[in-house]
């Protein structure tokens, strides 16, 4: 065995917040409400209680009214839900609906979707972890407006002593002398310094009192402790959550399988991003998960693993790693990897994507830039090696294909379905909470095969192609791993694309 291997504990952590999809808390998601197809994008507040803004578009006309509510995927709080309100039809386009919707508190929300049109009435429900992300800073204006009603305080207590030192002794009518205001200026003198250290010491207890509130508040996800053993084998220690436990009735801590999984990993190698591997450890012990590593180049990973938890809560622990030259076992099973150029820089962007067997995997663009912050389908197909769209992909770990966004400076990285953002776990508990639904969610997460394409169209055998729904949280370069099975193996093409 390599000596490199001889220390036994490299452990590597990294406390980055992040949450299901690290830098990009936006939900992107399709479903079927009934008979009405939607594509729903949910952008999430940054603080809790916030304000989340809906939009929905229908993909067939005949819808007369949408509703939403939101209520907790599991537990006592997805039993009673509080009154719907009604989203505002587009004046230009009566199949796009807009809204707003308060959520009050953090936790495994879902927002619950109410479609009515002359086709009849369906339901849909969207899985949403809300999590405040960082504090809102005070409005200028109202900073501006704050601070000079304080100076103005300020002075007019000051001034009050003053006077009162100055005057309080003498008869009406009667000038003040020397004596006096300088008595008057002392007295001035001494209720600024009170004053002065008043504010001071409010300014110090509500920074305490405001570091306390947001050490509860903000999300940070559990730490993850990464373990190289001479074996071949890694160790990932889930650490605990202070966020998580104070949560109990909303945020389950026990992990729930996800595709058939309980921990989907991500080794990427950076800067260059040029090694990408996909593996699924197994759970060792109670929060201890041990994966028999493939044959890995050596390099520097950023290593990203998603777990979902029992009421429906996605984490996405963040570590980093280096990584020795790795002679282990032969990939199987679910697991995959990539082998690309480098990233750089000024990388052009590509649609094509050459794989190992000689197909290409096409990414069918449309012209014109990428924007940020708005919901785009995401489209590729195989093509063999003669040029020929192939019809032979399988249904990969449940689902027609799995992409993953990340940009150039790891600030993003999301795992998008067919179905979109949400995790296929989340989507199984908000669906069995529907009205109506007996049967208990299996939290496999991927049991039925998502949507091919915007329609809805159910993927069958005999799949030619993939699309996901997603919209880019910031403008920037990106690299894409689109992965698909064919033929009983895991191919992924790797793409990069600028975002304006």
């Amino acid at each position: 065995m390599d000596r490199r291997f001889a220390i036994l504990f490299v452990i590597l952590l990294l406390g980055a917040p992040c949450l299901a999809h690290v830098g990009s808390p936006d939900v992107y998601f399709q479903g079927d409400a009934g008979p009405y197809h939607l594509a729903v994008t949910i952008r999430t507040p940054q603080m809790i209680p916030g304000v989340a803004e809906i939009e929905i578009r229908s993909s067939e006309p005949g819808i007369r009214n949408v509703k939403i509510v939101p209520l907790y995927i599991v537990g006592p709080g997805s039993k009673y839900p509080p009154p719907p309100d009604s989203l505002l039809p587009s004046k230009d386009d009566p199949q796009f609906f807009t809204g707003k919707l308060w959520l009050m508190a953090s936790g495994s929300w879902q927002v619950r979707i109410e479609a009515d049109g002359g086709r009849g009435a369906g339901t849909l429900a969207v899985p949403v972890p809300a999590f405040a992300r960082n504090t809102q800073p005070m409005q200028k204006d109202l900073g501006a407006l704050l601070t000079g009603l304080m100076i103005l305080l300020v002075l007019a207590i000051v001034s009050i002593f003053g006077a009162a030192r100055r005057e309080g002794q003498l008869e009406p009518g009667q000038p003040s002398g020397p004596p006096q205001k300088r008595a008057a200026r002392i007295a001035m003198a001494i209720a600024l310094a009170i004053v002065l250290g008043l504010l001071s010491l409010g300014g110090w207890w509500w920074k305490v009192a405001a570091a306390e509130r947001a050490q509860q508040m903000i999300y940070k996800p559990p730490q993850l402790l990464v373990s190289l053993l001479p074996s071949s084998k890694m160790l990932l220690r889930v650490g605990e959550s202070a966020w998580h436990t104070r949560r109990p009735e909303a945020v389950s801590t026990k992990i729930i399988l996800d595709h058939g999984h309980l921990m989907n990993l991500f080794l990427i190698r950076v800067p260059q991003m040029d090694r990408f591997y996909h593996l699924h450890p197994t759970e060792d012990k109670g929060g201890v998960f041990v994966d028999d590593l493939p044959p890995i180049s050596a390099g520097h990973y950023q290593i990203f693993a998603d777990i979902v938890r029992e009421s429906g809560f996605p984490d996405t622990l963040v570590a980093e790693a280096d990584i020795p030259e790795i002679h282990g076992q032969p990939l199987a099973g679910d697991d995959s990897a990539a082998i690309a150029p480098a990233l750089a820089p000024d990388a052009p962007g590509n649609i094509e994507f050459l794989l190992p067997d000689g197909a290409r995997m096409v990414w069918e663009r449309q012209p014109g830039p990428l924007r940020a912050n708005q919901l785009l389908w995401l489209r590729f197909h195989v093509q063999d090696a003669h040029g020929i769209t192939a019809t032979d992909l399988e249904p990969y770990m449940g689902m027609s294909g799995h992409a993953e966004f990340v940009r150039s400076d790891l600030s993003v990285f999301a795992h998008v379905h067919p179905d979109g953002s949400a995790s296929m776990a989340a989507v199984e508990l908000a669906e069995a909470s529907l009205p109506g639904k007996t049967n208990a969610p299996t939290a496999s997460g991927g049991n039925s095969m998502p949507g091919m394409d915007m329609g809805g169209k159910r993927a069958s055998s005999h799949l030619t192609g993939v699309a996901f729904p997603y919209g880019f949280p910031k403008p920037g370069l990106y690299r894409v791993f689109v992965q698909v099975k064919r033929v009983g193996r895991v191919e992924t093409g790797v793409f990069d694309t600028w975002v304006k």
